[in-house]
C-alpha cells in the first residue's frame, strides 16, 4: 500500500490517501441479496439488515462476533503521538494494511479527519449530548431511520458500546484530559447511510463520559486515478485560462490589475484536494446464496424484520445482477 499525505489550501495536513494493490477482496464487507444486506468480516455475519420497501431505513441486527482491528493502544503510545491525528492515521493505516480482517481493498481510500458528521452540531449543545446523540441506539438491533435522519450521518457501534465505569473508559478518560486520547477509527458504508466504529468503541465513550470533542478519522474509498487525472487536467486548464484572463486585463488596464494567481491558485488548490479525496461508494458483493442464505443466517441469529415483521415484501428491490465474486456498488 503506497500512502500519501494530502494538504488543504493553507497547507496543514488534511488526509491520507491509500493506494491498496494486490487485496482484490476484502474479509469485511458488504453483501447484499435483493432488500437484505449482511456485513461480514471473513464467515462471520457482523451486522444483518433489511432495506424496508419504502427505502426509508434500514432494521438491523449485530452479532457479537466482531474482531477488532487494532491491537490495544497503550498509554505510553498516545502520549508519544501527542495527539497528532496526522500520525495516528499513519499508524492506523499500517494496521489497515497488515490485517487480514479488515475493509481494504484494491484501489484508492482515503482516511481523513474531515469528517462528515462533524459539521452538524449547529445547536451547539455539549458535546456529551451531542456525540451520545450520534450513536445509533439498538442493542442488540434497531432501525436507522433515513427520513427522520436524513443527513445526520450517525455513528453505529459493531461492539457494545462499553459503559463510563468500565476499566478501559476509565484509562482512557484520562487521556481524554490530558488532551492525548487516540481517535476514533470509522468507516463509511453508503449502504447504511452510516459511519460503523473500526475501531475506539471505549475511546469513544471516554469522551463522550468527559464531554471533550473526540479526533475523528473517517475511512472511505476515492475516486480511481483515471478520473482523478481527468480532473486534474481540467482543473489546471481552468486555472490557466483565468491566468490568463487576468493578463489581457492587465495589458489593457495597466501593472495595477493583479495577475490573478492570488484568486485562482487557492481554487485550484481546493479543487485538487477535493478531487484526491473524493469519496465514492460503499463496494457491496452478491451474498451467495441469495436471499436464502440470509434467511438461514438470519434464524439463526433470530433477526426481527422491518416494524417487527421477519417477511418484507420481495417488490421492496430488485435482485443483484453483478456476476459471482464481483462487486456492485452500493449506495444509501
Amino acid at each position: 500500500m503506497r500512502r500519501t499525505n494530502l494538504t488543504g489550501s493553507d497547507g496543514t495536513w488534511a488526509a491520507l490517501l491509500l493506494d491498496v494493490r494486490e487485496r482484490p477482496r476484502p474479509a469485511l464487507r458488504v453483501l447484499t441479496a435483493e432488500n437484505r444486506l449482511m456485513l461480514a468480516q471473513g464467515t462471520d455475519p457482523l451486522l444483518l439488515g433489511i432495506v424496508d420497501p419504502g427505502r426509508a431505513g434500514v432494521q438491523f441486527l449485530r452479532t457479537t462476533r466482531y474482531r477488532p482491528l487494532v491491537p490495544p493502544l497503550r498509554a505510553h503510545t498516545a502520549r508519544a503521538h501527542a495527539g497528532s491525528v496526522q500520525r495516528w492515521a499513519h499508524r492506523f493505516a499500517e494496521v489497515l494494511a497488515t490485517t487480514p480482517d479488515g475493509p481494504l481493498r484494491d484501489g484508492r481510500w482515503v482516511l481523513s479527519r474531515d469528517v462528515l458528521l462533524c459539521r452538524w452540531n449547529h445547536g451547539r449543545r455539549p458535546l456529551a449530548e451531542y456525540w451520545r446523540s450520534m450513536l445509533i441506539e439498538g442493542e442488540p438491533g434497531g432501525y436507522i431511520d433515513w427520513y427522520d435522519h436524513a443527513g445526520s450521518w450517525e455513528i453505529l457501534p459493531l461492539r457494545v458500546m462499553p459503559d463510563a465505569d468500565d476499566s478501559r473508559v476509565k484509562a482512557y478518560r484520562k487521556q481524554a484530559r490530558e488532551g492525548i486520547l487516540p481517535p476514533v477509527l470509522l468507516w463509511w458504508v453508503s449502504g447504511l447511510d452510516s459511519h460503523v466504529v473500526l475501531d475506539g468503541h471505549a475511546r469513544l465513550a471516554a469522551a463522550i463520559a468527559e464531554s471533550v470533542e473526540p479526533a475523528v478519522l473517517e475511512l472511505q474509498r476515492a475516486a480511481p486515478e483515471d478520473e482523478v487525472v481527468t480532473g486534474t487536467r481540467q482543473a489546471v486548464a481552468a486555472y490557466e485560462a483565468e491566468l490568463a484572463r487576468f493578463a489581457e486585463l492587465r495589458a489593457v488596464r495597466g501593472p495595477g490589475v493583479p495577475d490573478g494567481a492570488g484568486t485562482a491558485g487557492p481554487v485550484l488548490a481546493r479543487r485538487l484536494l477535493a478531487l484526491r479525496a473524493e469519496h465514492r461508494p460503499t463496494w457491496a458483493w452478491p451474498l451467495p446464496g441469495g436471499i436464502e442464505q440470509w434467511h438461514r443466517v438470519a434464524r439463526e441469529h433470530d433477526v426481527p424484520g422491518p416494524r417487527g415483521d421477519l417477511t418484507v415484501p420481495s417488490t421492496a428491490a430488485e435482485p443483484d445482477r453483478g456476476g459471482a465474486g464481483q462487486p456492485s456498488t452500493s449506495t444509501s
